[in-house]
């Protein structure tokens, strides 16, 4: 097996600290770079839709959800501020994607919806996401793949705060 980025950073950081475990470096900053990787890869899609990653993000939510949610509930899910999402809310807004108005349970919200102008994009976007994805896992047997998720779970359950 050829050594990768990752290896190479190791080995260099093994040069300059060789009492340290350098371990996670094998699990975690592979974790990273295939995020970075993955993340260029689908920024080249959104870019022809002229959306960011969290503006589709905040679309992926609302076409899960099946109906409306609350801003407060998009800032919990999206782990960002409430002015980010309020932001972010106001230019899907604006690109006719998503509506906001009064909720009919407590006048005090405001309930965010996908227009079906949003929702043809999630349509459109996701399976196609999916498919890039897949792709990327395609060296793994299928028994791999759930391994691999089981195992990231594990890791990522103490420090995931929205759980």
């Amino acid at each position: 097996m050829t050594l990768d980025v990752v290896g190479r950073i190791r080995d260099q950081w093994r040069e300059r600290y060789p009492d340290l475990d350098l371990s996670p470096i094998e699990v975690i900053g592979r974790v990273r770079r295939l995020a970075a990787l993955t993340n260029q890869r689908h920024d080249e899609v959104l870019d022809d839709l002229r959306l960011s990653r969290m503006e589709l993000e905040v679309l992926s939510a609302l076409r899960r959800a099946g109906g409306d949610l609350r801003p407060s509930r998009l800032t919990k899910e999206m782990l960002s501020s409430g002015a980010a999402t309020t932001k972010r809310l106001a230019r899907l807004e604006e690109e006719g994607l998503i509506t906001r108005s009064t909720s009919a349970r407590d006048r005090r919200e405001v309930d965010v919806r996908l227009t079906d102008r949003g929702r043809e994009i999630m349509d459109r976007v996701f399976p196609a996401q999916l498919e890039r994805e897949r792709a990327l896992l395609e060296p793994l047997s299928e028994a791999e793949r759930a391994q691999l998720g089981e195992l990231l779970a594990k890791v990522l359950e103490p420090v995931d705060v929205v759980g």
